[in-house]
C-alpha cells in the first residue's frame, strides 16, 4: 500500500531574544556536546538536542511519548502506512509507544539538522491534569505533526539559555520542564497527550503492558499477563492495543527484539547467533528472515552497511 503524506505546511522558526534564538542556542550546545549519534545529552532528564550534518539512512525505533520540536532542516516519519513529513517551525507528537521509521531529509554541513527532543513526563502530566481539571479526551493518532506554539518555543529558549547556568539549572529546572509541559497540554497536542495523564485511561492501561513486554521481550509472553497488566478483557485488551499502537503485542514484541538485536550487533558487535539467541529466537534462520523482512536486507549487510554510514556521518561531523 502506497503511504499516505501528511505535511501541516511550513512555518518559520519562532522565539526569538535579545540573547538568540531558539536555534541559536541549541545550535551552540548541539555542536559542543554532539556524540558519534548525532545525538547531545543535556543535564535534564529526558531532553536531548540532535544534530544531521547530512541526510540520514533509515532508522528504526519504538518510541517513548516525546515531543520533537525542529528548528531547522526537514524529516520524515512514518508509522504503518502513514508518513509525516515536517520541518522547522514544527513538532512532531509520539502519544504512545509506537514502531517508526524515520529519515532525515533535508539537512548540509552549512544548515544542519536541529531538534529538540523531550520526552513526555507522566507524573507531570498527571499532576497537571488534576490541576487543569477534567477536559474531554478525543481519541487521537498516536503520531501527529502540527506547527510550533510560540508558548512552547518560549519556554524551550527559557530552558535552554539555563543549561548555559547549571547553578541555575538545579534550582529552576523542573519548573521549566512542567511549564513547558503545561503549554504542550494546552496546546493543539493537548488532547493526545492527555490521555498519558488521566489515571486508568486506554493508554496509561495498555502503557503497563507495553512495560512487561519491554521487561521480558526476549522470552514468551503470555497475552492473559498482558491483559492482566492492563486490566483489560483478552478481547478488549487487543482491540485496544492494537487502535493505540497499530500492532499485535505479538507483532510489537517481534519488532522490539529485532531493534535490540540490530542494537547489540552495531553497538556492541555482537555476532548475529549471538544476537538471535540474546533476543530469544531459537532458529537462526527465522531471525535472519524476520530481520530481512523488517530491515529490507539480512543483518551481515545491514549492519556493514550501518556502519559504513556512521563512519561517514562522523567524519562528515568532524570537519564540520
Amino acid at each position: 500500500m502506497k503511504a499516505l503524506t501528511q505535511s501541516s505546511g511550513r512555518a518559520e522558526p519562532i522565539a526569538h531574544s535579545s540573547d538568540g534564538s531558539l536555534l541559536q542556542l541549541a545550535r551552540r550546545y548541539a555542536d559542543a556536546h554532539i556524540n558519534p549519534e548525532g545525538v547531545a545529552p543535556t543535564l535534564i532528564d529526558g531532553i536531548v538536542i540532535l544534530r544531521e550534518t547530512a541526510a540520514s539512512a533509515l532508522q528504526y525505533a519504538i518510541n517513548k511519548p516525546l515531543v520533537a520540536v525542529v528548528l531547522q532542516g526537514e524529516k520524515r516519519v512514518t508509522m504503518g502506512n502513514r508518513s509525516f513529513d515536517f520541518g522547522a517551525g514544527q513538532s512532531l507528537l509520539i502519544s504512545t509507544d509506537v514502531p517508526t521509521v524515520s529519515q532525515i531529509t533535508k539537512a548540509s554541513l552549512a544548515a544542519p539538522y536541529y531538534s529538540l527532543v523531550v520526552e513526555l513526563d507522566a507524573a507531570i502530566i498527571a499532576e497537571l491534569v488534576g490541576e487543569i481539571g477534567a477536559l474531554p479526551y478525543v481519541m487521537d493518532q498516536p503520531v501527529r505533526v502540527d506547527p510550533t506554539e510560540a508558548e512552547v518555543a518560549e519556554a524551550a529558549l527559557r530552558l535552554l539559555k539555563l543549561l548555559e547556568r547549571p547553578a541555575a539549572l538545579a534550582v529552576l529546572g523542573r519548573q521549566l520542564v512542567r511549564e513547558l509541559h503545561f503549554w504542550l497540554l494546552s496546546g493543539q497536542h493537548g488532547s493526545a497527550i492527555r490521555a498519558l495523564g488521566v489515571t486508568d485511561s486506554h493508554t496509561q492501561r495498555i502503557a503497563r503492558a507495553i512495560s512487561v513486554i519491554r521487561e521480558q521481550y526476549a522470552k514468551p509472553v503470555r497475552m492473559e499477563t498482558l491483559a492482566n497488566a492492563a486490566g483489560m478483557s483478552l478481547s478488549g485488551f487487543h482491540t485496544h492495543f492494537r487502535n493505540i499502537t497499530t500492532l499485535t503485542p505479538l507483532q510489537f514484541q517481534k519488532q522490539l527484539r529485532l531493534l535490540e538485536a540490530r542494537r547489540c550487533m552495531l553497538v556492541e558487535g555482537t555476532s548475529i547467533t549471538r544476537a538471535a539467541h540474546h533476543v530469544g529466537y531459537e532458529s537462526v534462520p527465522q531471525f535472519t528472515r524476520e530481520y530481512a523482512r523488517m530491515f529490507g536486507q539480512p543483518p551481515a549487510r545491514d549492519i556493514r552497511q550501518a556502519r559504513m554510514q556512521t563512519s561517514a556521518s562522523v567524519l562528515i561531523s568532524t570537519k564540520s
